[in-house]
């Protein structure tokens, strides 16, 4: 049959290491057959990105506001023993952060489940839906260490010349600090977000943070979601029999594993990056989670959950055989062409997305699986190498 055709393109982010690797071979066993791929590439290597002084993922994040769809590769964060390892000219911050800062908007991460994997908290019976703000806090950090002795101060000078400061903390000896904020608007944009995608799928919405500590910042958000739940959605919650509330983190983590699923949890960017792994990991395997960064002007960016997997990386530069899971990168990439079929009334882009998702969880509950799945079902799964798994998934691929 024909190739399907795009008429308008998708940013494609590629990445770094295993992941890199799987990228490439989605595209040519699930992709390149059976669609007339149209991508506007970014390469968000590491390398590169350090060759054009991160400017190239600015690029892509400003190309994915312009063309509203993106799908991204996992990407390295380094850290010194990167830095090191790839000569970097600077520790580069996270790309994941540099774009979710220009887009903003929300990260909704939801496990990818299959009838044959349990859940290893026995009670959680449905998907819970993680809504991970994706703005500030300690990824638009700026840290500084402390020499020796001395006085640190926050300050706050406002374009009137008035100042506000508080005392942070008075040195004995060497220290650490750390800075980190948010602003109000993408506060209310992230609650927004929260509010109307519970209405369009039906969930509660669980918020949660420490206001009891951080009596400013955490109180903040804790204030101004429940003022826009109160203003406008309240009553379209209880017409749908839905409910939201908010808790202090520590009590949600106790009953979210008490609870049954089924809900969205909204969490800062820091606890939502931490959550959507413990969530992924009890539902199967941080390869299993979808995630999408949804802006407030509508702009969809679609990626991986997981990181780059380092370790099969090394493995596979020695020449072995890898039985990395790409279902979440797969998904990525159903997910964006899903979108961009739907933006462009492309109703066999669409179908498409959907066929490949169904032949994904076909292979997976007939027992073809990789390495991480195959623990997890027992002696009746057959474990494949990746490339044998993205081909056992072509073979089930029904258009």
């Amino acid at each position: 049959m024909p190739k399907i055709i795009m008429q308008n393109p998708i940013v494609e982010m590629d990445g770094d290491e295993m992941t890199r690797i799987l990228w490439q071979q989605i595209k040519d066993e699930l992709l390149s057959p059976f669609v007339e791929l149209n991508t506007e590439y970014y390469d968000l290597g590491l390398k590169h990105r350090d060759e054009t002084d991160d400017q190239v993922t600015v690029d892509a994040a400003l190309a994915t506001k312009r063309l509203g769809v993106a799908v991204k590769c996992a990407t390295i964060t380094p850290n010194a023993q990167r830095v090191e390892e790839y000569s970097l000219k600077q520790m580069w911050k996270s790309p994941n952060g540099t774009i979710r800062a220009i887009l903003d908007g929300t990260v909704f991460r939801a496990p990818i489940t299959v009838s044959n994997i349990k859940p290893a908290v026995r009670t959680w019976q449905r998907p819970i839906t993680i809504a991970r703000h994706a703005y500030g806090d300690v990824y638009k950090s700026v840290e500084l260490a402390a020499p020796g002795p001395g006085r640190a101060e926050l300050i706050f000078t406002g374009e009137d010349g008035v100042t506000k400061s508080t005392v942070i903390h008075d040195f004995k000896g060497p220290g650490l600090l750390q800075g980190m904020h948010n602003t109000e608007a993408s506060i209310r944009a992230f609650a927004h977000s929260c509010f109307r995608f519970a209405l369009d799928t039906q969930q509660d919405v669980w918020f949660s943070a420490k206001d009891t500590i951080s009596k400013t910042y955490d109180q903040s958000f804790k204030l101004i979601f429940q003022e826009i739940f109160d203003k406008d959605y309240k009553a379209a919650f209880e017409e749908k029999g839905l409910t939201y509330f908010y808790t202090l983190i520590d009590d949600a983590v106790a009953r979210v594993i008490r609870s049954e699923g089924g809900f969205i949890w909204a969490l800062k960017n820091y606890d939502g990056d931490v959550m959507s792994d413990m969530v992924s990991t009890a539902f199967g395997s941080l390869a299993m989670m979808t995630s999408v960064l949804v802006s407030p002007d509508g702009v969809y960016e679609y990626e991986a959950a997981h990181g780059t997997v380092t370790r099969h990386y090394y493995r596979y530069l020695k020449g072995e055989e890898t039985s990395t899971n790409p279902m979440a990168t797969i998904f990525a990439w159903t997910g964006a062409l899903a979108k961009r079929g739907e933006m462009d009334g492309n109703k066999a882009l669409c179908d498409f997305a959907a066929a490949l998702e169904a032949a994904c969880l076909k292979t997976v509950e007939e027992g073809y699986v990789t390495g991480d799945l195959a623990a997890l079902i027992g002696p009746s799964a057959t474990k494949l190498t990746s490339l044998q798994f993205l081909r056992a998934i072509r073979e089930r691929i029904q258009l």
